[in-house]
């Protein structure tokens, strides 16, 4: 099955994290970018003023919450379904820092020829071995990509594109991620940027404890309004 969907917001209890977005009447959309439709739902009236660029299906929840802080979100997986089968069997390909950087830097590229995107702000949301990819797309298009979000990520496998990134950079790492801290301070330490490492207490390398996410969403919510409204 593909993970790839398009999620409508419901009407939810009062307090929960999706109560703004059924009230606001934010839309959702999913843009495939390996279909033909994808200028099509661009052209939609937007709210935002920034696009936030998410990389891997796992962070689709994500895109909930920029929604519900006026912010268009993209959501992309940089993979092809035939390399997805071949990185399921060796995860070899989601390493290929390279590869995944080009291809949120010819998003970007795109994004910029469309008439209702072209003019806004982008920040990159990444987790894991997208953060790195963000982080050298970053570094590649710096007047572009005005803002960067790693959860949970490995900006370490940036390498020597850390000192080159502009973007003003939040990590967020789980406390209880020990190994992954480690790599994002390093990263933090080559980095020239204006840029904060944010531990989240008790969390795992996945946040996926009650909450986590919620606290991450919160995190990267302020940093890109902070950042891209600057923009």
């Amino acid at each position: 099955m593909d993970p790839r969907r398009s999620i409508r917001v419901q009407r939810s209890d009062s307090g929960s994290p999706f109560e703004g977005r059924f009230e606001w009447g934010v839309p959702e959309f999913y843009l495939p970018l390996r279909g033909n439709d994808a200028a099509a739902a661009l052209e939609k009236p937007m709210l935002q003023r920034a696009i936030g660029v998410i990389y891997l299906p796992r962070t689709e929840r994500m895109s909930h919450y920029f929604h519900a802080s006026r912010f268009a979100t993209l959501l992309l997986d940089l993979l092809t379904p035939s390399e997805e089968a071949i990185d399921a069997r060796d995860a070899q390909l989601r390493f290929n820092i390279e590869m995944l950087a080009q291809r949120l830097v010819g998003t970007v590229d795109w994004l910029a020829e469309q008439p209702e995107a072209g003019h806004l702000p982008i920040g990159f949301f990444g987790a894991s071995t997208g953060g790195a990819a963000a982080l050298v797309a970053a570094a590649e298009v710096p007047e572009r990509v005005a803002a960067v979000v790693s959860r949970g990520g490995r900006p370490d496998l940036a390498g020597d594109a850390l000192p080159h990134v502009k973007a003003p950079t939040l990590l967020i790492v789980g406390g209880d991620d020990v190994p992954v801290i480690e790599m994002n301070s390093d990263a933090l330490a080559r980095m020239t940027c204006a840029r904060e490492m944010t531990i989240v207490p008790g969390a795992s390398h996945l946040f996926e404890e009650p909450g986590k996410l919620e606290t991450v969403a919160g995190l990267a919510r302020k940093w890109f309004a902070r950042h891209l409204n600057e923009a």
